[in-house]
């Protein structure tokens, strides 16, 4: 790849272009001469993108580069010559001599085209080049803002001698799995730290930074090359091991921050090295969030704004009062490369795995209970008996058509799963916020969805209750809102879901393309299927989302070309009939669906069932897959 560029810059790159071809539900293999370029681990950095552009998987080919980097992470001898040798019996070994496999579809891109990119606002495939990323975001502020916003707004800080105004990055976060664990790009951001700090540039002080490795072997590399103490020095200290800002875990904003974001309603900004930056998933201040390498991270963090061209304008000043620039402080291929070689090795690997399942003290002294299954205790407010078998009976019943259903939400295109079950901060005021305090946990103790899943009472009340959802059935609104039929009152979805359920009431769920883009979320599924939602009906569905609703026995259907719930001219006072399926599920069948309106006429259009294949139609007739599971083993 050309100076400059970072495998982050690939990987935004291939995600850009296959998501504009379409590749869901597709295998994606990366094969030409461009591999031999790649690293493992940035080969890593772009498989690890398959939910991202959409794919059931991302891979590349075995070959020596795999060879040297199993027996540079210190994987057993045994194991690195029997894959090796597995893979050349199998013909599914690469070298210089083998052959391009033949593919039903094509794509070619020179990576030496590849330029520095960041992603945003919204989406990992919203490829923006660096040296447009100034001019993008104040193309996108007008959207963001929402009429009516002063643009130009710079709003003081209580207690600090600064204004924040639109575009002032709030968050810089080295975070993700397969970024933090690459040392091309973690070397490569220590470099840019080291390089300011020799300048002596800080960190804006409104940005909170964080660095959260994918692996221990990290923080050894860092020490030994001795980048950590300049990374720490502008912020960049370690907070931990594993997800966090990427899936929300990002923690609170200085209060006089957050409230001056509130005051001016800003646009505030998050810039991290992750995987995904959909709406409201990074921080409940942060509206426009931005995906870049590690030292773009670093970059950013001292800019602290995307409105400054970083590869045009200064960064700041020097000791000596001289503008510095980007290209003053960004490390050579060369002498990354050469970092890389000196300061990270097997050893390391050796000893941070060599007794990776220990855990430390504190795990090791957590108590358990003895016995088979698991001690329920009711008053907990993380883990509580989940309520998917109450009521099963031994055998599976009779498929059954969903009749007199109503809508529960009407939602756009690109919903995410983040958007269904959003994972990050819970809101005081939301039906999640409201159970847990009156279970006595204060605010400050709320934690995050994500740390409480194991509580269905947490989570299905923060299902659609994602700050940034907007539903159609409730037109100005933001975060889990929508109107109760046939009476039109407003209120939460939740509060909603429950008084349908009071009357029996099935519902449906309308939605435009790519339904469930982003994260597996598993409970993107569990808590629509814990509200009442019986179907969801949408333009087309993300793989592993679509796979999750038949799994928690939810129907997905999709409409004909051309028919949208706009074309339908849908507002969410219609009753749903779905019929034909009492008379048996196969894969793919049409659907009939009735709508019937207001005035007392009706519409019939007919759906393609998303029940794809034999296995799930099984899954759906045992209610879902944990149904289907328990019903097998029980008779076994």
């Amino acid at each position: 790849m050309k100076e400059g560029t970072t495998a982050t810059d690939l990987v935004l790159t291939v995600t850009q272009m296959l998501r504009a071809h379409g590749v869901v539900g597709k295998f994606v293999e990366f094969y030409g001469p461009g591999i031999d370029e790649l690293a493992l681990a940035d080969r890593a950095t772009i498989s690890n993108m398959a939910p991202e552009y959409g794919a059931t998987c991302g891979f590349f080919p075995i070959d020596a580069e795999t060879i040297n980097y199993l027996n540079f992470t210190a994987r057993a001898p045994e194991r690195v010559k029997l894959v090796e040798a597995y893979a050349k019996a199998q013909g599914m070994w690469r070298d210089a001599n083998t052959p391009d496999p033949e593919f039903t579809t094509s794509m070619e891109l020179d990576i030496s085209t590849v330029e520095p990119s960041l992603a945003g606002p919204k989406r990992p495939q919203d490829r923006v080049l660096l040296s447009d990323a100034a001019t993008s975001f104040k193309e996108v502020l007008p959207g963001l803002a929402g009429a009516g916003n002063d643009l130009d707004a710079q709003i003081a800080v209580a207690g600090e001698d600064y204004k924040i105004g639109h575009g002032n990055v709030i968050i810089a976060a080295i975070t993700s799995c397969t970024n933090t664990s690459n040392p091309n790009v973690m070397l490569a951001a220590g470099l840019v730290a080291r390089n300011a700090r020799k300048k002596g540039l800080k960190v804006k002080p409104w940005v909170k930074t964080s660095l959260a490795p994918g692996s221990k072997v990290v923080t050894d590399y860092l020490v030994k090359a001795g980048l950590q103490d300049d990374l720490d020095a502008l912020g960049f200290n370690l907070v931990g091991y594993g997800c966090t800002t990427c899936i929300g875990n990002s923690g609170p904003i200085a209060a006089p921050i957050a409230d001056a974001i509130a005051e001016g309603e800003l646009v505030a900004c998050s810039v991290l090295s992750g995987n995904r930056n959909f709406e409201g998933r990074v921080s409940p201040q942060a509206k426009a969030n931005y995906l870049a390498s590690p030292p773009l991270v670093v970059a950013y963090a001292i800019a602290g704004s995307l409105n400054v061209d970083i590869t045009k304008d200064s960064l700041g000043d020097d000791q000596d009062g001289n503008p510095v620039y980007l290209k003053d402080i960004w490390p050579s291929n060369a002498e990354v490369h050469e970092t890389v070689k000196a300061a990270v090795t097997r050893d390391m690997f050796v000893t941070q795995y060599a007794d990776v399942f220990s855990g430390d003290a504190a795990w090791q002294s957590v108590e358990t209970a003895e016995g088979q299954t698991y001690t329920w205790d009711n008053t907990s407010t993380y883990v509580q008996h989940p309520p998917y078998f109450d009521g099963m009976q031994k055998e599976p019943g009779a498929f059954e058509d969903i009749r007199g259903a109503r809508v529960l939400a009407m939602l756009a295109d690109s919903v995410t799963t983040d958007h269904i079950s959003p994972a990050g901060a819970i809101k005081a005021d939301g039906p999640a916020g409201e159970y847990l305090k009156s279970h006595q946990v204060p605010q400050k103790d709320f934690n995050s969805f994500g740390s409480r899943r194991g509580n269905h009472e947490v989570m299905m009340r923060g299902t659609f209750a994602n700050i940034r959802l907007r539903n159609e059935l409730a037109p100005g609104t933001e975060g889990g809102v929508t109107r109760h039929m046939p009476d039109g009152e407003q209120m939460w979805i939740y509060d909603a879901a429950e008084k349908y359920h009071a009357d029996n009431t099935p519902l449906v769920i309308f939605a435009g393309k790519e339904y469930g883009t982003g994260s597996s979320r598993d409970w993107a599924a569990k808590g629509t299927l814990l509200l009442g939602v019986k179907a969801v009906i949408a333009e087309s569905f993300e793989r592993i989302h679509r796979s999750n609703l038949v799994g928690m026995g939810i129907l997905p259907l999709q409409y004909p070309e051309g028919v949208t719930r706009h074309s339908l001219k849908l507002d969410g006072s219609e009753v749903i009939d779905l019929t034909g399926i009492e008379a048996g599920i196969t894969p793919r069948m049409n659907v009939a669906c009735t709508i019937t309106r207001t005035d007392g006429s009706s519409e019939a259009i007919e759906l393609l069932c998303r029940i794809d294949t034999l296995d799930e139609v099984e899954y759906y007739r045992n209610d879902g897959i944990l149904q289907y599971v328990l019903r097998n083993l029980s008779a076994a």
